[in-house]
């Protein structure tokens, strides 16, 4: 049996995920992180993406968390998300619309406003159903 460390990732609307795990995986600002037990300390922020947490016994999860932060402590993990979604609950029709109008709004630019995130945003949703497909063997 694997070692585990305890994981909790909330948002600020609500506790999505508290339990045992085996690892995480989540994107960091410097890129991959997979966090297991006796990693060494770390506060990270987390980029839009999806974060896959294997739970005790090898079962895996997916949430899209729209960035926030990491933190790693001796014997528990803390993931403190802006936004965090059971990959299930994402809708793929809605973020490649999103991302469609994030396109559209970015190249006809007429004012400051940056639309650089919520494009972000609208990929890394996409990028979350692309795990889960891959997970369940479906194209």
């Amino acid at each position: 049996m694997a070692m585990t460390v305890h994981c909790d990732i909330v948002s600020a609307e609500e506790e999505i995920f508290s339990g045992l795990v085996e690892m995480i995986i989540a994107t960091g600002a410097v890129g991959e992180l997979g966090i297991n037990y006796g990693h060494a300390p770390l506060l990270t922020e987390l980029k839009p993406g999806p974060i896959r947490v294997i739970k005790q016994g090898g079962e895996e999860d997916i949430y899209y968390l729209s960035g926030g932060f990491l933190e790693v402590q001796p014997y528990e993990i803390k993931v403190l998300a802006d936004t965090a979604l059971r990959a299930d609950d994402l809708d793929e029709a809605a973020a490649l619309e999103a991302q469609k109008q994030a396109e559209h709004a970015a190249s006809n630019q007429a004012g400051d406003v940056d639309y650089s995130k919520a494009l972000a945003e609208a990929a890394a949703q996409l990028r979350t159903i692309q795990e889960i497909r891959r997970k369940m063997g479906k194209k």
